[in-house]
């Protein structure tokens, strides 16, 4: 029968949603011509509700307990109200609690959960206070957090369900725990419980507990409660331990998360313990033996060592020569002939290589590796190859401000410096002379094997002018030229052997001017003279003035030649008499 059964006891009449069978309608008969049998045996009227009494068990049927408390009638108490299948069964006696003195249809209603309620509030108050333990079942969700059955319903608000995060409530639900009484409301009478306070404390105790007995050099296990970039954090038990990424393993890894994952149970060893601050330090590859103990023994320098590309960086390629050994190649070492900027030039992640060991640091870890090392260095002899003085054909590789950049074979590169180009012409960048691709001859300079630089020159292959530029034009000689440039101070001439020479302001005319470019122009041919050589600083000065002022008195002598009756004719010829005169004593003293 259901417990929302109804029951009209003046009119013995029932009013039931649910249908009977004929066997509880038989059962419900009886009761109720007990009930008519005892109806003047006593009186309810003058009884209050929230009362406790206890009765003595006369009925039990499918959904309902017959109780007999000594009033004018029986209460009827739901079978569900008992929970404890051992109190339930005839002349048992046990405690309802008087919930109406009579409900709708003239029964008193009792209720043997509400008795158990009462008694358990009235142990809580008489021997329970704030701070004290108590068991309890939870049962439901609400606002807020869980309902829990300690006797009585208490609240367990979320905050104080546990010392981990929660992920779902529900798996609380139908469990049953200890828990700590926060607040008692006596006017309310309502309960707040903790069980987090319990885990805290049981925490603290065995982390205290923990760090007592620990010791450094212990295996312990321990599961993985949280992962950071610089290590995993693990608890041992009750007390938390650092397993720092550089104390997992002996090989080289970018993260923690490479060998762990979060719930995952690890076996650590115990390398040290800061009783004063809770703090425990975890290692996993101290539990193997240190493969860098005999490494500079295994791999000296120089051995040959093969093994795999495991990870590239800028400056780099790190190269696994055996589990837990790791060596870095360089770019520097990764090639003779090429300018490695970048190790993805030369090798690809998971490639097998071979390299020599150039030196090992055993207590920092490191192994430094050549790949270019395993193959002949084309510096060896690059002396013998390239002596001094000789000439040798050359391809124009890369232009700088400063030079140009020649390949002689394969990873042999050498420079032209831009003042090596030329010697007579001013060069202000080698693209003047030279392009990328040309095929130059050069004469070799300087060789430095261990700097690797080979340093060579063009204008080498021809003699210097500058060395015989005053026999060629000497001082007062006449030369021609074209103006290759008008400045504000006077015209540079270019020569026919290439040198310029410079005509100063001052020497442009024998008439007065305004501007340079009243008196030359670019690209004119002019006739000058020599009045200045300075091979050192490779400059030749040059003068027009003088050599119209020459040319205008060789016209003018001419003219005089012509008229011999003038006074210039006159005097010339007293001159050059005189001078015969001179000529022939100075002959005489010789001859003597």
């Amino acid at each position: 029968m259901s417990k929302n059964l109804k029951h009209d006891w003046s009119d013995s009449k029932i009013i039931d949603d649910v249908d009977f069978q004929e066997k509880d309608a038989e059962q419900f008969k009886k009761l109720l011509d007990r009930r008519e049998e005892s109806a003047g045996a006593g009186s309810v009227s003058s009884m209050s509700t929230g009362q406790i009494f206890k009765g003595r068990i006369v009925e039990i049927t499918k959904d309902f307990v017959v109780v007999d408390v000594g009033l004018k009638s029986e209460g009827l108490v739901p079978i569900d109200e008992f929970s404890d299948s051992e109190e339930l069964f005839l002349e048992n006696q046990v405690e309802v609690f008087l919930d109406q003195a009579e409900g709708e249809d003239g029964q008193i209603v009792l209720s043997r959960e509400k008795a158990r309620r009462q008694r358990q509030w009235e142990y809580i108050i008489n021997h329970c206070k704030e701070g004290s333990l108590i068991k309890g079942k939870v049962m439901r969700k609400v606002k807020g957090g869980l309902m829990v059955d300690i006797g009585m319903e208490a609240f367990l608000p979320g905050s104080q369900i546990d010392n981990k995060r929660i992920k779902n409530l529900d798996e609380y639900i139908g469990h049953t725990y200890e828990f700590k009484i926060l607040k008692i409301n006596m006017e309310r009478k309502n309960i707040v419980v903790s069980r987090r306070e319990l885990l805290e404390e049981e925490r603290i105790s065995k982390k205290a507990e923990m760090l007592e007995n620990i010791n450094v050099g212990e295996i312990r296990k321990g599961i993985v409660k949280n992962i950071t970039d610089f290590g995993v954090f693990l608890d041992l038990e009750g007390i938390d331990g650092l397993l720092h990424i550089t104390d997992m393993t002996w090989k080289r890894i970018k993260h923690p998360s490479e060998m762990v994952g979060l719930g995952e149970e690890l076996e650590v060893v115990i390398l040290h313990v800061d009783k004063e601050k809770g703090r425990v330090a975890l290692g996993m590859k101290q539990k193997e033996s240190n493969p860098w103990e005999e490494i500079e023994k295994k791999y000296p320098a120089g051995t040959r060592v093969r093994g795999k590309i495991v990870n590239l960086v800028p400056y780099g390629a790190f190269i696994e020569i055996e589990p837990g050994i790791e060596g870095l190649i360089h770019v520097s070492e990764m090639s003779w002939i090429r300018n490695v900027s970048d190790p993805a030039e030369v090798v690809n992640k998971g490639d097998e290589v071979e390299a020599i060991v150039l030196s090992v640091q055993k207590e920092e870890g490191k192994i430094s590796l050549g790949l270019k090392q395993t193959d002949k260095n084309p510096w060896e002899d690059v002396e013998r190859k390239y002596p001094i003085g000789s000439s040798v054909p050359a391809e124009i590789r890369n232009l700088t401000n400063y030079g140009a950049f020649v390949e002689l074979e394969p990873g042999i590169d050498g420079l032209i410096h831009i003042s090596d180009l030329s010697w007579i012409k001013k060069v202000s960048h080698p693209s003047e002379v030279l392009k990328k691709g040309d095929k130059v001859e050069a004469v070799i300079l300087s060789v430095d094997k261990e700097s690797k630089k080979i340093t060579l020159g063009v204008k080498q292959l021809s003699q210097n002018p500058w060395e015989t530029i005053e026999k060629t034009l000497p001082v007062g000689s006449l030369v021609k030229g074209v103006v290759s440039k008008i400045t504000a101070f006077g015209a540079f001439i270019e020569l026919a052997n290439g040198i310029e020479g410079l005509v100063h302001v001052t020497e442009l005319s024998d008439q007065p001017f305004g501007k340079v470019e009243d008196v030359v122009a670019k690209g004119e041919e002019v006739t000058a003279k020599v009045i200045k050589v300075d091979p050192e600083h490779k400059k030749i000065a040059l003068s027009i003035k003088d050599y119209l002022v020459d040319k205008n008195k060789h016209n003018r002598d001419d003219i005089v030649m012509a008229n011999p009756g003038t006074k210039e004719s006159t005097a010339k010829k007293k001159k050059s008499a005189k001078a015969e005169k001179e000529e022939k004593e100075n002959q005489d003293q010789d001859n003597e």
